[in-house]
């Protein structure tokens, strides 16, 4: 487990084919003579296993499932990656629950300075950021104003989303000390949405909701985190066409401490 807050930064020096899986090869000072052979780390979100390991690089192999739902095989060499080692049982949690299981890759929209770069007091070692990410559809679902979500790994928090694309805060020590400052609009970025979203998600009877995938199925339709936190009058009207509970008090649901102590969370 991790909680999204980034050691150091490394750098991809290659991607190479070995029958079935691609090797990812890492040079990362520091991070690197503290792994060993088989331990875990997350590599831009990423949940790997290191090997070949030495005090410089590290190495690691990437599953075909790895290559579908992230970003890491379409990287070129010399591009920085976020470097995290887990998380020790009694540690602090400086983020949130990351478990480096990557739901999907997100598209950057923008990464904007707050502080306008004409602005006379502009000054980009220390102004914040504004950051935009469209999500993939199946995600939307778990998206909340105000909740975590790990992007690239780092945990951040989500400051507005109008049911496509989510605006994250991103503090001066966030964008130079990650893999942040070196990403363009366009650029595919890894998203895991908060655990317990998706477990309270499925402990729920929401009408629509795949209990599989964790997605929503066709016409199936929830509110805007940003305006709401329960669903919508259409979300309820399906309900109703579906036969389940339609009024609002049977679908809302509040995530309390009392709730997760009682669920095991």
């Amino acid at each position: 487990m991790f909680t999204g807050i980034v050691e150091q930064t490394g750098t991809l020096i290659s991607l190479t084919d070995r029958g079935g899986v691609r090797r990812l090869s890492v040079e990362a000072p520091g991070i690197a003579g503290r792994l060993r052979e088989g331990d875990s780390l997350a590599v831009s979100g990423v949940c790997l296993t290191a090997l070949d390991v030495d005090p410089t690089y590290f190495h690691a192999d990437l599953a075909q499932e790895t290559l579908d739902r992230t970003s890491l095989g379409r990287l070129k060499s010399g591009a920085k990656v976020n470097l995290e080692l887990p998380t020790a049982a009694g540690s602090p949690l400086g983020g949130h629950v990351v478990q480096g299981h990557v739901d999907g890759t997100g598209v950057v929209v923008a990464l904007d300075p707050v502080v306008p770069a004409k602005s006379p007091s502009f000054d980009r070692k220390t102004t914040d950021w504004t950051l935009r990410i469209r999500v993939p559809e199946d995600l939307r679902l778990w998206m909340v104003h105000k909740g975590s979500v790990a992007v690239e790994g780092i945990s951040l928090t989500i400051a507005g989303f109008d049911g496509e694309t989510i605006t994250i805060a991103i503090l001066p020590l966030t964008y130079w000390r990650t893999n942040l400052h070196t990403l363009e609009p366009g650029a595919p970025v890894n998203i895991e949405a908060d655990v317990l979203v998706k477990l309270a998600a499925q402990r729920i009877p929401i009408p629509g909701l795949n209990k599989e995938t964790g997605g929503a199925r066709e016409g199936f339709a929830v509110d805007r985190a940003l305006d709401h936190p329960t669903l919508s009058t259409s979300a309820v009207a399906e309900a109703d066409r579906m036969g389940h509970p339609t009024s609002r008090e049977a679908l809302e649901f509040e995530l309390t401490e009392a709730w997760l102590v009682a669920n095991g969370y």
